[in-house]
């Protein structure tokens, strides 16, 4: 817990948390971990895109790994522990192990992810896509708001772009991918349970949205001859509200609003916005964004506007693996804790890792289900309980894969 205070104060901002990719603070945030993961007898390095990646050796080291972590990015005014605590609870139970002078069957590598919240290039998963072999290349050209292209991001983080297919897990490198997460939602806090194990993670498109129209004087420009944009804005977001609240398991989230030229007395001209959409069945989400980009066209078409809607990123729905899933359910069992199923929300690397070795994920309890806020806030014992649970998995996991 002292470990997430002090990686809290890596941050771009002195008020409140800050660490998008490829920032001096996530290089510090990097550093400490490093510093740490060599205290628990891990060998750390950076791999191509710039994720820590931390190995500890089994009895045999050429077996295949199990794969623990998360990331060390965040999202803008965020909390401590949204990331930070899977890489840091993977890092404590190596340490326990460590400090015992314990081998497993196989060795274990500590993936803490260079990007997983997407919010310098506005695409998620850049570091555990590459680790993945999954890394889209045409990204490298997508620049930030500064004008700084993803290729140059990477190679001013110590990273090198084309190096990054040397980052992917080679066939048979690895077994498991296990990320412990906070829950980010009020489940576990409702049960009084302090861990749950992820059954699945719901599917969710984001999309960058742009109503055009024509900027003019606020005081000379009739209500009935005015081309604004941000009404039209303002009523898609309501139509995405409205579908969501109607769409049992359906969310849908504008969170990025911008208006240009953005002057008090100026008619704005352009607003772009951005879209997310999530649910557990592929099915209805992708209903639901057809069933949205109809409403901004007809809006824009009323309006006489333009519009532009641009598709950034679509994850589809994904299961757990059963078998992973029901070892560390047993794990949880008997640590003496009732096993709570529940899906997620929130998307994790986990996604990506899961198109190239089973997954499994432990939820830690967090008060009120708060998070991508600095009011997150997580139990020192629940912590202990989230590690507790993690070393008995190994212990699981070494009796099921014997040398």
């Amino acid at each position: 817990m002292a470990r997430c205070d002090e990686l809290a104060a890596c941050s771009e901002e002195t008020d409140r948390i800050t660490r998008p990719y490829g920032s001096a603070a996530l290089v510090a945030a990097m550093e400490q971990v490093a510093r740490w993961m060599e205290l628990a007898g891990m060998a750390p390095r950076r791999d191509a895109i710039g994720n820590l990646r931390g190995r500890y050796g089994g009895s045999d080291p050429n077996a295949p790994a199990l794969l623990l972590g998360s990331h060390l990015d965040s999202v803008r005014d965020a909390g401590r522990y949204d990331g930070p605590l899977g890489v840091l609870v993977a890092t404590a139970t190596v340490e326990r192990l460590h400090r015992a002078r314990r081998r497993l069957p196989f060795p274990i590598e500590i993936a803490a992810f260079a990007d997983e919240e997407g919010l310098r290039f506005q695409t998620a998963y850049l570091g555990s896509k590459a680790v993945a072999g999954t890394f889209d290349h045409a990204l490298l050209d997508r620049c930030d708001a500064s004008g700084i292209s993803l290729r140059q991001a990477i190679l001013a983080f110590g990273g090198d772009a084309d190096a990054i297919p040397g980052a992917a897990l080679r066939p048979g490198e690895a077994f498991a991918y296990v990320e412990t997460h906070i829950e980010q939602g009020p489940h576990l806090e409702s049960v009084g349970l302090p861990l749950g194990v992820v059954t699945a993670i719901a599917g969710q498109t984001r999309v960058v949205l742009a109503f055009r129209g024509e900027a003019g004087h606020a005081g000379t420009v009739d209500m009935t001859l005015r081309r604004d944009p941000l009404p039209a804005a303002a009523e898609f977001i309501l139509a995405g509200e409205r579908m969501a609240r109607e769409t049992p398991g359906l969310v849908a989230t504008v969170g990025q609003v911008d208006v240009a030229p953005g002057a008090s007395n100026v008619i704005p001209g352009l607003v772009t916005l951005s879209l997310d959409v999530r649910h557990p069945d592929d099915a209805v989400r992708r209903e639901a964004v057809c069933a949205l980009e109809h409403d901004a066209r007809e809006i824009a078409s009323r309006r006489r506007l333009g519009v532009e809607w641009r598709v950034v990123q679509e994850q589809c729905a994904v299961p757990c693996d059963p078998s992973l899933s029901s070892s560390l359910e047993r794990a949880i069992a008997a640590a003496g804790l009732p096993v709570e199923r529940l899906a997620s929300g929130a998307g994790h690397d986990a996604v990506v890792m899961s198109a190239v070795v089973p997954v499994a994920m432990l939820f830690v309890r967090c008060k009120g289900g708060v998070s991508h806020n600095p009011a997150e806030s997580v139990q020192a014992p629940d912590a202990a309980a989230a590690i507790d649970a993690l070393d008995r998995l190994l212990d699981e996991l070494a009796t099921e894969r014997p040398t």
